[in-house]
């Protein structure tokens, strides 16, 4: 689904990202961690075409992101509030995402509606900006919008950061669904450690923009990961 390749970034001499090969299959649960500085969003934005590679390329269900837009129908993302337009109501913009997707509104009606519990009854019919809403808010606003038009590639950075822990339990099944019963590529950063080895079947470690671990989820993976960053971990 997404591969890789000699992929680097650079800002004049520094190097932030350098991954010589990585395979995402179709249909995976993906977590992807790290210190601040691992290069975790570098490599989320260069998905996205949010800045162009030094090096290499990502190929997007075969197509090259940084020559070609035809990622973008299937493809949807929730990085941060910048991704939200502040000026509009939770409700108008998901119309506009809608509409961006070729839904209408009874098509994203019915897609909302089944957030209500996520929600939490914070979100719609409030009479808000977006830009009004708490930090929390605006995530859940950003990433329900993430899901408008049945995409089959979902990116969200640090989407448990500025959550409560109802929601973050929510949030767990709803990416737990994406991936295991709808078939959906999800791609997620988090420093939550917990967080992501209770979502994510695969777990991609980023130190200094290079792939340091790339392990398979399983009992052992949350300790394992606990004693890399603790600096305990036994070699």
């Amino acid at each position: 689904m997404i591969t890789t390749y000699n992929l680097s970034k650079k800002y004049k001499e520094n190097q932030v990202l350098n991954i010589a090969s990585l395979n995402i299959p179709k249909g995976q649960s993906f977590g992807l961690v790290g210190n601040n500085g691992a290069g975790k969003t570098t490599y989320f934005s260069l998905l996205l075409d949010l800045i162009k590679p030094t090096t290499g390329h990502i190929k997007n269900k075969d197509v090259l992101v940084h020559e070609s837009e035809d990622w973008k129908p299937f493809t949807s993302a929730f990085i941060d509030e910048s991704f939200l337009i502040g000026y509009l109501t939770p409700e108008e913009y998901f119309y506009f995402i809608g509409e961006l997707r070729h839904q209408n509104k009874a098509d994203v009606d019915r897609l909302v509606a089944q957030f209500s519990d996520f929600f939490h009854g914070e979100i719609l019919n409030q009479k808000k900006y977006l830009r009004d809403l708490s930090k929390g808010n605006q995530k859940k606003a950003g990433i329900v919008a993430a899901l408008i038009g049945n995409p089959e590639v979902i990116i969200l950075d640090e989407p448990f950061a500025n959550l409560d822990p109802t929601t973050q339990i929510r949030l767990k099944d709803i990416i737990k669904n994406l991936a295991k019963k709808q078939g959906v590529t999800v791609l997620i950063s988090s420093h939550d450690l917990l967080h992501v080895t209770d979502v994510c079947e695969r777990i991609v470690v980023l130190e200094k923009g290079e792939i340091v671990k790339d392990l398979e989820t399983n009992t052992e993976t949350l300790k394992e990961l606990e004693n890399h960053f603790s600096g305990t971990e036994v070699i």
